[in-house]
């Protein structure tokens, strides 16, 4: 029966130190924080986006620049 009982302190006292972590999905600064890593994610790929494009422009624009000096 006692060992049963400590069980049960155990689960209810993890139950309660743990639950604020749990919650901390749900914040408001946790939401926030989210967001901004979200933006910054999308503002990367597009930075990323534009350094191939601008890359490949410029690659083209030298193979015709030698095309044209043959």
């Amino acid at each position: 029966m006692s060992n049963s009982m400590g069980f049960a302190s155990i689960f209810v006292l993890s139950s309660v130190l743990l639950s604020p972590l749990a919650m901390a999905e749900e914040s408001q600064a946790f939401v926030a924080r989210n967001a901004s890593i979200q933006h910054e994610r999308e503002v990367f790929a597009q930075q990323s986006q534009d350094h191939a494009k601008a890359s490949e422009q410029t690659a083209s624009q030298n193979s015709q620049s030698a095309d044209k000096d043959s």
